[in-house]
C-alpha cells in the first residue's frame, strides 16, 4: 500500500507556480505537486488534506511527458511525470511548503 509520502513527490517550485500559489482567487489557494504517476485525484485530496491539515475543493492533474535530451550523438528521453494542481476552499489557512512534516 502507499503512503502520503509516495503519492505527493514534491512541491513544483517554478515561477508560474509561486505566482499562481501567492494570487489567491476569491480566497482560494492553488497549490501545485509533483506526483506519483499511478495516483488518482481522490489519493491526491486526501494526501494533502492529510499533510497540511486544509480542506481541498478540487484537484486538476496533468501527465508532462519527458524532454528529448542529446550528448553528442546520443538521444535519450528524460522520464515522464504527473503534475497536480490542488485547490484549496475558501478561508482556508495559507500553505507554506516548509510546513510538510
Amino acid at each position: 500500500m502507499r503512503t502520503i509520502w509516495d503519492i505527493i513527490k514534491a512541491p513544483v517550485i517554478t515561477e508560474k507556480a509561486l505566482v499562481a500559489k501567492e494570487e489567491a482567487q476569491g480566497g482560494r489557494q492553488l497549490l501545485t505537486f509533483r506526483v506519483d504517476r499511478r495516483a488518482t485525484k481522490p489519493e491526491i485530496k486526501e494526501a494533502v488534506e492529510r499533510i497540511f491539515g486544509v480542506k481541498v475543493e478540487k484537484v486538476r492533474t496533468i501527465n508532462c511527458r519527458g524532454k528529448v535530451t542529446r550528448r553528442g550523438r546520443f538521444e535519450g528521453r528524460r522520464p515522464a511525470w504527473k503534475k497536480a494542481y490542488v485547490t484549496l476552499k475558501a478561508g482556508e489557512k495559507p500553505v507554506d511548503y516548509g510546513e510538510m512534516v
